[in-house]
C-alpha cells in the first residue's frame, strides 16, 4: 500500500468527517506518523482485528469498521445463510457502543438483520447469544486486555467460536476487495428498527446464560461463608459476574468500588491487564480490609479472569494462568468425577503449561494441543461432536477458561463461578486454594512459567519481528547450561523433530508462524509474534523435584533467549 497516496486520499475526500480531517491535518508534518497509519489496512489476527484508536487506514475508526462490517456481509451473503442474522455486543472500551451500531446499521444495508445487546456485555454471552439465536456470525467490539488506546472488532461463526483460519482468510479477501468507502452504505438506526434488520436485546439472552452457568456449579451442599473481593476493572462483567453469584448464595461479595463502572480510560490501571498484578492494588486493600480468602477479577470484555490467594502467611499472591487453570481444571474433575464422560478430553494451548496433562492422565482424559487462540479450542469442541469423545475443559495460559459447551470462548464468568466454588470447597475441608495448588506440584511436580515479551511497532518493528523468527529457524536457540534438547518443533513446517533419531512427526496442526524446543523431555522455549499486539514473545516452562530448581532453570532459559534475541539486532 502506498501509504502517501492513502493518506492523500482521505485527506482530500468528502467522505471522511470533520474530525478525521482536522486529525490528518494534525499529522502533515509527521512523516513516520503518517506511514505507521496508512502503511497497511488492520490485519485479522488470532482475536480477530485489533488497534489503536485513530484516523488511518492502521487505526480503529468507523469507516474501518464499516469497512470490516461490509467485508464480512458479503462473505455471509456469498458463503452463509444471511436470513439468520447476526449478533453484535460490545464492552466498556471508548467509542464501542458508536462502533457497534454502526455494525449494526451496516449489517442492516445489507439486507442482514442485526442482534444488538442494548447495553455492553461479557463476549462469552455474545458467543452464547449467537448459539441461542441460531445466528449465522456474531461481532464483538472490544480490544480485551489491550491498553485504553485500542479497540478491536471479533468475528464469530455460526458454531459460536471466533472464525477459524479458513473462514476469517475469506472475510479478509472479502475487506480488502472493498476499495471505495465511499460505496459502503449504512441504514438509519429507525428505519432498520422499523424494517426488522435491528432487534435489540438483552434479558432473553442473559436469563437463559446465567442458568446454564449454574449448572455447571456442584457447590451444593458446601457452605459458601467465603468472603471475596472482585473487581471489573471497569469493565463488562460486573452486573453477571455478580449476579451468577448472588443466585448461588454467595452473600460475601465486595465489588472495588473505584474500579466498579464501565470506563474506557481505565482510570485507576496503566493497562486493564488481570495478569498484571498492579491492576488489583485496590482490591488488594480491599481484601485486607474484609479478610478476604480470594480476589478475583475480569479484563474489559470478562472473558479473562485474575486471581489471587491468601498464602499461609496472609499475604496475597497473584497466581499465574497456568496455576489457575491447574486449580480449576483439577477440582473442576474431582467435583464432576461422577458424571465425567467415558472419553472426556482437555484442550489447552501449544503455550500452556503441562502440568495439567498430568492432572488428566491421573483421572483419565485424553490432553489435546492447539495453537494459541481460544478459537481453536472452540474449532476442537465443534469438532468433536462428531466424535465419541467429549469436552471436558479448555484452557490457556493467558488467563481464559472454559467449562461446558454453550459458549464457544474463554469465558470469565464461568470461570469467576468455578473459583468461587473452588474456594469454598477448599475452605469446607480444611484447606486454602494456596494449600491445594502445592498438594498439586507435590504430587505432579514443580512446574515454573514465564514469558517475556518485546513491543516492536510500526512497520519497522513488523519487519523486524519476521528477521528473529528467520534468524531462530535458521540458527537454532541458544545452548542451555545443562540442558538437553529432545524434541524440536517447526509449527510453520508443522513438523516435530525427535533429536535423538532425527525422526520427524507431524504436529497434525496448521501452519504456524511458531518454534518451541522440549528440554529434558517437559521443559521447554517457544517463540511466536503475536497475533494481536506488535510483540514476540518467548514463553518457557520448567520442571523440577523442587520449586527452587525449577525457578532457577526458568531464569536461565528467559534471560539467554532475551540476550540472544537483544544481539540479533
Amino acid at each position: 500500500m502506498d501509504y502517501k497516496k492513502e493518506y492523500t486520499k482521505w485527506l482530500e475526500s468528502e467522505y471522511f468527517d470533520e474530525k478525521t480531517t482536522e486529525e490528518l491535518i494534525s499529522i502533515k508534518d509527521d512523516e513516520k506518523e503518517i506511514e505507521d497509519r496508512f502503511y497497511k489496512n488492520l490485519d485479522f489476527g488470532t482475536a480477530g482485528m485489533r488497534g489503536k484508536l485513530g484516523a488511518g487506514t492502521n487505526r480503529l475508526n468507523v469507516y474501518m469498521i464499516r469497512r470490516a462490517t461490509k467485508g464480512l456481509a458479503d462473505y455471509i451473503i456469498k458463503n452463509g445463510d444471511p436470513k439468520r442474522g447476526v449478533v453484535i455486543a460490545y464492552d466498556s472500551r471508548n467509542y464501542s457502543d458508536v462502533f457497534s451500531l454502526e455494525t449494526a446499521k451496516t449489517f442492516a444495508s445489507n439486507g442482514i438483520k442485526a442482534y444488538l445487546f442494548s447495553s455492553l456485555r461479557p463476549v462469552p454471552v455474545l458467543s452464547y447469544g449467537l448459539r441461542h439465536l441460531n445466528a449465522q456470525a456474531g461481532v464483538a467490539i472490544t480490544a480485551s486486555h489491550n491498553p485504553k488506546e485500542y479497540n478491536g472488532y471479533k468475528v464469530y461463526w455460526e458454531d459460536g467460536a471466533q472464525a477459524v483460519d479458513e473462514v476469517a482468510d475469506e472475510i479478509v479477501k472479502s475487506v480488502n476487495s472493498i476499495v471505495k468507502y465511499d460505496d459502503i452504505e449504512t441504514m438509519d438506526e429507525t428505519e432498520a428498527l422499523e424494517k426488522g434488520l435491528l432487534q435489540y436485546i438483552d434479558k432473553e439472552i442473559d436469563d437463559p446464560y446465567i442458568e446454564d452457568i449454574k449448572s455447571l456449579s456442584v457447590s451444593d451442599g458446601v457452605i459458601k461463608d467465603i468472603k471475596i473481593v472482585y473487581t471489573p476493572i471497569h469493565g463488562a462483567g460486573n452486573v453477571l459476574v455478580r449476579r451468577v453469584l448472588d443466585e448461588l448464595e454467595y452473600e460475601n461479595v465486595c465489588v472495588v468500588k473505584e474500579q466498579e463502572k464501565p470506563d474506557g480510560d481505565f482510570p485507576t490501571v496503566i493497562a486493564p491487564n488481570p495478569e498484571d498484578e498492579r491492576v488489583f492494588e485496590s482490591a488488594k486493600r480491599y481484601a485486607a480490609e474484609k479478610g478476604a480468602e480470594i480476589i478475583i477479577g475480569t479484563d474489559p470484555d470478562c472473558d479473562r479472569l485474575g486471581l489471587l490467594v491468601a498464602d499461609e502467611d496472609g499475604k496475597y499472591i497473584r497466581l499465574n494462568g497456568n496455576e489457575i487453570g491447574a486449580l480449576m481444571f483439577d477440582y473442576y474433575i474431582k467435583a464432576n468425577k461422577k458424571r465425567l464422560p467415558k472419553k472426556g478430553v482437555l484442550v489447552k494451548s501449544i503455550v500452556t503449561g503441562d502440568i495439567t496433562a498430568k492432572i488428566a492422565e491421573k483421572f483419565g482424559i485424553k490432553t489435546y494441543d492447539v495453537l494459541t487462540g481460544f478459537k481453536y479450542i472452540g474449532e476442537l469442541i465443534k469438532n468433536m461432536e462428531k466424535t465419541d469423545e467429549s469436552f471436558v475443559f479448555g484452557f490457556e495460559e493467558s488467563y481464559g477458561y472454559l467449562a461446558g459447551t454453550f459458549a464457544r470462548d474463554k469465558d470469565g464468568v464461568v470461570a469467576s463461578m468455578l473459583t468461587c466454588d473452588m474456594c469454598a470447597y477448599y475452605k469446607s475441608i480444611g484447606k486454602t486454594i494456596y494449600r491445594g495448588l502445592m498438594d498439586i506440584y507435590e504430587e505432579f511436580g514443580y512446574f515454573s512459567e514465564s514469558q517475556l515479551a518485546i513491543v516492536l511497532e510500526g512497520k519497522e518493528g513488523t519487519e523486524r519481528i519476521g528477521r528473529i523468527m528467520d534468524a531462530f529457524r535458521k540458527n537454532g536457540f541458544p545452548d542451555f547450561e545443562n540442558l538437553e534438547v529432545t524434541s524440536k518443533i517447526d509449527y510453520l513446517k508443522q513438523e516435530r523433530t525427535d533429536t535423538q533419531t532425527d525422526e520427524k512427526i507431524p504436529t497434525g496442526l496448521r501452519k504456524s508462524n511458531v518454534l518451541k524446543y522440549v528440554y529434558d523431555g517437559c521443559s521447554w522455549i517457544t517463540l511466536r509474534p503475536s497475533g494481536t499486539e506488535p510483540k514476540i514473545k518467548v514463553y518457557a516452562s520448567a520442571c523440577e523435584k523442587t520449586k527452587e530448581k525449577s525457578l532457577k532453570k526458568l531464569d536461565l532459559m528467559i534471560d539467554t533467549m532475551k540476550k540472544a534475541i537483544e544481539e540479533l539486532e
